[in-house]
Protein backbone atom coordinates (compact mmCIF):
# COMPACT_ATOMS: atom_id res chain seq x y z
CA UNK A 1 0.00 0.00 0.00
CA UNK A 2 1.50 3.73 -0.98
CA UNK A 3 2.13 5.89 1.51
CA UNK A 4 1.46 9.95 1.21
CA UNK A 5 3.93 11.67 2.90
CA UNK A 6 3.36 15.79 3.45
CA UNK A 7 6.67 17.73 4.46
CA UNK A 8 9.54 19.37 3.40
CA UNK A 9 11.53 19.27 0.34
CA UNK A 10 14.81 21.67 0.89
CA UNK A 11 18.47 22.62 0.11
CA UNK A 12 20.91 21.86 3.35
CA UNK A 13 24.48 23.44 3.95
CA UNK A 14 25.49 20.63 6.60
CA UNK A 15 29.17 21.30 8.51
CA UNK A 16 30.04 17.85 10.77
CA UNK A 17 33.99 16.85 11.59
CA UNK A 18 33.94 14.85 8.82
CA UNK A 19 33.54 17.43 6.39
CA UNK A 20 31.16 19.91 5.09
CA UNK A 21 29.05 20.22 1.94
CA UNK A 22 27.87 23.79 0.97
CA UNK A 23 24.19 22.76 -0.84
CA UNK A 24 22.66 18.98 -0.93
CA UNK A 25 19.19 18.05 -0.92
CA UNK A 26 17.23 17.58 2.16
CA UNK A 27 14.09 18.25 3.95
CA UNK A 28 11.98 15.85 5.73
CA UNK A 29 10.20 14.97 2.97
CA UNK A 30 12.75 13.96 1.04
CA UNK A 31 14.52 11.53 3.58
CA UNK A 32 11.17 10.07 4.42
CA UNK A 33 10.13 9.32 0.93
CA UNK A 34 13.55 7.78 -0.15
CA UNK A 35 13.55 5.53 3.09
CA UNK A 36 10.01 4.19 2.81
CA UNK A 37 10.34 3.89 -1.29
CA UNK A 38 12.32 1.06 -0.29
CA UNK A 39 9.35 -0.99 1.03
CA UNK A 40 6.33 0.88 -0.75
CA UNK A 41 5.12 3.48 -3.07
CA UNK A 42 5.46 7.01 -1.31
CA UNK A 43 3.05 10.00 -3.10
CA UNK A 44 5.13 13.63 -1.64
CA UNK A 45 3.29 16.57 -1.09
CA UNK A 46 5.65 19.37 -0.69
CA UNK A 47 6.53 22.81 -2.56
CA UNK A 48 9.64 23.72 -3.89
CA UNK A 49 11.75 26.98 -5.47
CA UNK A 50 12.92 27.43 -9.25
CA UNK A 51 16.42 25.87 -8.18
CA UNK A 52 14.53 22.49 -7.51
CA UNK A 53 15.71 21.35 -11.14
CA UNK A 54 15.83 18.14 -12.90
CA UNK A 55 19.24 17.12 -11.02
CA UNK A 56 16.87 16.59 -8.11
CA UNK A 57 14.26 14.92 -9.44
CA UNK A 58 16.55 12.81 -10.79
CA UNK A 59 17.28 11.44 -7.50
CA UNK A 60 13.42 10.53 -6.83
CA UNK A 61 13.56 9.26 -10.34
CA UNK A 62 13.18 5.11 -11.15
CA UNK A 63 12.37 4.67 -7.36
CA UNK A 64 8.50 4.27 -6.39
CA UNK A 65 8.10 7.38 -5.64
CA UNK A 66 5.24 9.96 -6.72
CA UNK A 67 6.25 13.98 -7.31
CA UNK A 68 3.13 14.83 -8.54
CA UNK A 69 2.24 16.16 -5.69
CA UNK A 70 4.97 18.60 -5.30
CA UNK A 71 4.29 21.86 -6.39
CA UNK A 72 6.84 24.50 -8.03
CA UNK A 73 6.50 27.55 -7.53
CA UNK A 74 8.63 30.75 -8.46
CA UNK A 75 11.65 31.82 -6.01
CA UNK A 76 13.45 29.56 -3.93
CA UNK A 77 13.25 26.39 -1.97
CA UNK A 78 13.13 26.00 1.66
CA UNK A 79 17.05 26.37 2.86
CA UNK A 80 18.93 25.07 6.57
CA UNK A 81 22.36 25.44 6.80
CA UNK A 82 23.61 23.98 10.50
CA UNK A 83 27.21 22.57 11.93
CA UNK A 84 27.23 19.72 14.35
CA UNK A 85 29.87 19.68 17.43
CA UNK A 86 32.72 16.97 17.80
CA UNK A 87 30.68 14.28 19.48
CA UNK A 88 27.82 15.53 16.83
CA UNK A 89 25.24 15.53 19.71
CA UNK A 90 24.46 19.18 19.69
CA UNK A 91 24.42 21.32 16.64
CA UNK A 92 23.95 25.41 16.19
CA UNK A 93 22.06 26.34 13.21
CA UNK A 94 23.67 28.69 11.06
CA UNK A 95 20.38 29.54 8.86
CA UNK A 96 17.24 29.01 8.23
CA UNK A 97 15.64 30.67 5.04
CA UNK A 98 11.59 29.50 4.37
CA UNK A 99 11.41 31.24 1.56
CA UNK A 100 8.84 29.47 -0.71
CA UNK A 101 8.14 26.67 2.21
CA UNK A 102 6.82 30.00 4.11
CA UNK A 103 3.56 29.90 1.83
CA UNK A 104 3.21 25.80 1.76
CA UNK A 105 -0.44 25.29 1.82
CA UNK A 106 -0.42 21.28 0.96
CA UNK A 107 -3.03 20.61 -2.10
CA UNK A 108 -3.47 16.84 -2.40
CA UNK A 109 -4.29 15.78 -6.19
CA UNK A 110 -6.90 13.82 -6.80
CA UNK A 111 -5.20 10.37 -6.95
CA UNK A 112 -3.46 10.86 -3.36
CA UNK A 113 -7.04 11.41 -1.65
CA UNK A 114 -7.67 7.49 -1.07
CA UNK A 115 -4.30 7.19 0.90
CA UNK A 116 -4.45 4.25 3.69
CA UNK A 117 -1.12 5.40 5.38
CA UNK A 118 -0.66 9.03 5.77
CA UNK A 119 2.84 10.62 7.72
CA UNK A 120 2.30 14.04 8.59
CA UNK A 121 5.83 15.49 8.49
CA UNK A 122 6.67 18.36 10.72
CA UNK A 123 4.52 21.44 9.78
CA UNK A 124 2.44 23.78 11.23
CA UNK A 125 -0.80 21.78 13.13
CA UNK A 126 -3.14 23.75 11.13
CA UNK A 127 -1.92 22.41 7.66
CA UNK A 128 -1.42 18.56 8.82
CA UNK A 129 -4.90 19.51 9.73
CA UNK A 130 -6.07 20.60 6.26
CA UNK A 131 -4.54 17.42 4.67
CA UNK A 132 -7.08 15.02 6.86
CA UNK A 133 -9.88 17.10 5.49
CA UNK A 134 -8.83 16.37 1.46
CA UNK A 135 -8.62 12.58 2.28
CA UNK A 136 -12.05 11.20 0.91
CA UNK A 137 -11.38 7.50 3.05
CA UNK A 138 -11.00 6.23 6.43
CA UNK A 139 -6.70 5.95 6.28
CA UNK A 140 -5.57 3.24 8.61
CA UNK A 141 -3.01 4.47 9.84
CA UNK A 142 -1.99 8.31 10.47
CA UNK A 143 1.07 8.54 11.70
CA UNK A 144 2.39 12.33 12.22
CA UNK A 145 5.61 14.14 13.65
CA UNK A 146 5.90 17.63 15.66
CA UNK A 147 8.22 20.07 17.52
CA UNK A 148 8.86 22.32 20.47
CA UNK A 149 8.21 25.24 18.17
CA UNK A 150 4.33 23.56 17.14
CA UNK A 151 4.25 22.38 20.74
CA UNK A 152 4.69 25.89 22.32
CA UNK A 153 3.03 27.90 19.99
CA UNK A 154 0.17 26.56 18.43
CA UNK A 155 -0.62 23.52 21.32
CA UNK A 156 -4.53 24.14 20.63
CA UNK A 157 -4.02 23.43 17.11
CA UNK A 158 -2.08 20.87 17.83
CA UNK A 159 -4.16 19.10 20.15
CA UNK A 160 -6.93 18.81 17.50
CA UNK A 161 -4.89 16.97 14.64
CA UNK A 162 -3.42 14.63 17.60
CA UNK A 163 -7.07 13.49 18.21
CA UNK A 164 -7.16 12.04 14.70
CA UNK A 165 -3.49 10.48 15.07
CA UNK A 166 -2.75 6.69 15.91
CA UNK A 167 1.21 7.45 15.88
CA UNK A 168 3.31 10.24 17.27
CA UNK A 169 6.89 10.34 16.31
CA UNK A 170 8.52 12.63 18.72
CA UNK A 171 11.94 12.80 20.43
CA UNK A 172 12.19 12.40 24.38
CA UNK A 173 12.56 16.30 24.85
CA UNK A 174 9.37 16.81 22.78
CA UNK A 175 7.71 14.03 24.67
CA UNK A 176 8.06 15.84 27.93
CA UNK A 177 7.28 19.41 26.58
CA UNK A 178 4.13 18.00 25.19
CA UNK A 179 3.26 16.32 28.38
CA UNK A 180 4.65 18.11 31.02
CA UNK A 181 6.09 14.68 32.29
CA UNK A 182 9.69 13.82 32.49
CA UNK A 183 9.15 10.20 33.00
CA UNK A 184 8.62 8.79 29.15
CA UNK A 185 6.29 5.98 30.47
CA UNK A 186 3.89 8.50 32.70
CA UNK A 187 4.11 11.09 29.49
CA UNK A 188 3.27 8.10 27.08
CA UNK A 189 -0.30 8.20 29.35
CA UNK A 190 -0.79 11.79 29.06
CA UNK A 191 -0.02 11.37 24.80
CA UNK A 192 -2.89 8.58 24.70
CA UNK A 193 -5.41 10.70 26.54
CA UNK A 194 -4.68 12.99 23.59
CA UNK A 195 -5.59 10.72 20.70
CA UNK A 196 -2.68 8.64 19.79
CA UNK A 197 -2.58 4.90 20.61
CA UNK A 198 1.33 4.69 19.88
CA UNK A 199 4.47 6.38 20.76
CA UNK A 200 7.47 6.32 19.10
CA UNK A 201 10.15 8.25 20.92
CA UNK A 202 13.27 8.71 18.88
CA UNK A 203 16.39 8.75 20.83
CA UNK A 204 19.26 9.28 18.25
CA UNK A 205 22.69 7.41 19.87
CA UNK A 206 20.61 6.01 22.52
CA UNK A 207 18.29 3.98 19.82
CA UNK A 208 14.26 4.15 20.23
CA UNK A 209 11.52 3.59 22.37
CA UNK A 210 7.91 2.49 21.37
CA UNK A 211 5.17 3.21 24.32
CA UNK A 212 1.77 1.20 22.59
CA UNK A 213 -1.03 1.09 24.92
CA UNK A 214 -0.67 -2.27 25.57
CA UNK A 215 3.21 -3.31 25.02
CA UNK A 216 6.58 -1.58 24.93
CA UNK A 217 9.52 -2.13 22.89
CA UNK A 218 13.36 -0.86 22.32
CA UNK A 219 15.47 -1.27 19.95
CA UNK A 220 18.89 0.62 20.31
CA UNK A 221 21.04 2.70 17.92
CA UNK A 222 22.98 0.30 15.32
CA UNK A 223 26.92 0.66 16.40
CA UNK A 224 28.85 2.60 13.74
CA UNK A 225 32.00 3.49 13.35
CA UNK A 226 32.06 6.94 12.34
CA UNK A 227 28.71 8.46 11.63
CA UNK A 228 29.40 11.46 9.32
CA UNK A 229 25.65 13.60 9.27
CA UNK A 230 22.86 13.09 11.31
CA UNK A 231 20.55 15.46 9.71
CA UNK A 232 18.18 13.04 8.48
CA UNK A 233 18.52 10.33 10.55
CA UNK A 234 15.20 10.87 12.45
CA UNK A 235 13.00 11.41 8.84
CA UNK A 236 14.91 8.51 7.53
CA UNK A 237 13.80 6.33 10.58
CA UNK A 238 10.44 7.53 9.92
CA UNK A 239 10.37 6.27 6.42
CA UNK A 240 11.76 3.11 7.22
CA UNK A 241 9.06 2.80 10.05
CA UNK A 242 5.93 3.59 8.20
CA UNK A 243 6.97 2.19 4.73
CA UNK A 244 7.55 -0.89 6.26
CA UNK A 245 3.96 -1.10 8.63
CA UNK A 246 2.57 -0.13 4.58
CA UNK A 247 4.13 -2.92 2.85
CA UNK A 248 2.71 -5.34 5.27
CA UNK A 249 -0.60 -3.71 5.41
CA UNK A 250 -1.58 -4.42 8.66
CA UNK A 251 -1.02 -3.22 12.25
CA UNK A 252 0.39 -5.46 14.97
CA UNK A 253 2.46 -5.92 17.64
CA UNK A 254 4.62 -8.15 15.47
CA UNK A 255 4.38 -5.25 12.45
CA UNK A 256 5.02 -2.21 14.68
CA UNK A 257 7.86 -4.28 16.52
CA UNK A 258 9.13 -4.90 13.18
CA UNK A 259 8.99 -1.55 11.95
CA UNK A 260 10.21 -0.38 14.66
CA UNK A 261 13.85 -2.18 13.38
CA UNK A 262 13.51 -1.29 9.68
CA UNK A 263 13.26 2.38 11.05
CA UNK A 264 16.51 2.04 12.83
CA UNK A 265 17.74 0.33 10.00
CA UNK A 266 16.94 3.47 7.83
CA UNK A 267 18.42 5.60 10.14
CA UNK A 268 21.49 4.44 10.39
CA UNK A 269 22.26 4.22 6.79
CA UNK A 270 21.27 7.86 6.14
CA UNK A 271 23.72 9.08 9.21
CA UNK A 272 26.81 7.48 7.03
CA UNK A 273 27.19 9.89 4.22
CA UNK A 274 26.10 13.77 3.78
CA UNK A 275 22.65 14.59 2.90
CA UNK A 276 20.04 12.15 1.31
CA UNK A 277 23.23 10.04 -0.55
CA UNK A 278 23.29 6.57 1.53
CA UNK A 279 19.58 6.23 0.87
CA UNK A 280 20.05 6.67 -2.55
CA UNK A 281 22.85 3.95 -3.58
CA UNK A 282 20.90 1.46 -1.10
CA UNK A 283 20.27 -2.27 -2.04
CA UNK A 284 17.51 -3.94 -0.86
CA UNK A 285 19.78 -6.47 0.40
CA UNK A 286 21.89 -4.47 3.12
CA UNK A 287 18.98 -3.56 4.21
CA UNK A 288 17.79 -7.07 4.95
CA UNK A 289 21.39 -7.82 6.17
CA UNK A 290 21.24 -5.08 8.79
CA UNK A 291 17.50 -5.49 9.85
CA UNK A 292 19.27 -9.57 10.90
CA UNK A 293 22.36 -8.05 12.80
CA UNK A 294 19.80 -5.95 15.11
CA UNK A 295 18.10 -9.10 15.92
CA UNK A 296 21.94 -10.71 16.78
CA UNK A 297 22.48 -7.36 18.38
CA UNK A 298 19.48 -8.19 20.78
CA UNK A 299 18.40 -11.64 21.07
CA UNK A 300 19.23 -13.44 24.34
CA UNK A 301 17.94 -16.97 25.89
CA UNK A 302 17.21 -17.50 29.62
Amino acid sequence: MSILAVGSVAFDAIETPFGKVDRTLGGAAAYFALAASYFTPVRVVAIVGEDFTEKERAIFRGRKIDLTGVEQVPGKSFFWAGRYSQNMNERTTLATELNVFADFRPTLPAVYCDSDFIFLGNIDPTLQRSVLTQIRCKPKVIALDTMNYWISRTPAELREILKLTQILMVNDDETRQLTGEHNLFRAAKHVFEMGPRTLVIKRGEHGALMVHDKFLFSVPAFPLEEVHDPTGAGDSFAGGFMGYLASAGRINAETLRRAMVYGSVLGSFAVERFGVERLTNLKRSEITKRAHLFSKLTAFKL
